[in-house]
């Protein structure tokens, strides 16, 4: 079981940045890809940025040189840098892992959701 812990959401103005993190805590053998999905009100939640445990990324041409996903895996935390926010960010947040436990069964688990607004 693995429990994912967000924060670091807000209110900010456009143009402005910030940081998402988000902590797995739990008994594991190994987190595989984690990542960051989003939820706009009246939307289907939509994949953000995605990062493998070697370090590989991708992210969504929406956010494309805005955002930025990196890990710490022995920390077994991922983050979100969000620069150059516009309003269409506005969104829930959602941390994702995929992880595999001590019986080799891999689940995908998610955290309860930040909410970020970005407004004047």
């Amino acid at each position: 079981q693995v429990h994912l812990v967000e924060s670091g959401g807000g209110l900010v103005q456009p143009g402005g940045s910030l940081r998402l993190s988000c902590a797995a805590s739990g008994n594991f053998l190994r987190i595989n890809g984690m990542g960051w999905y989003r939820q706009a009100p009246g939307k289907e939640r939509e994949l953000v940025a995605h990062i493998t445990s070697g370090g590989s990324t991708t992210s969504a041409n929406a956010v494309k040189g805005r955002f930025t996903i990196s890990r710490d895996n022995a920390e077994g935390t991922v983050y979100l840098q969000m620069n150059s926010l516009k309003p269409e960010d506005t969104a829930v947040y959602y941390c994702n892992a995929v992880a595999t436990d001590w019986g080799h069964t891999t689940n995908n688990y998610w955290g309860q959701g930040t909410q970020v607004t970005v407004s004047s």
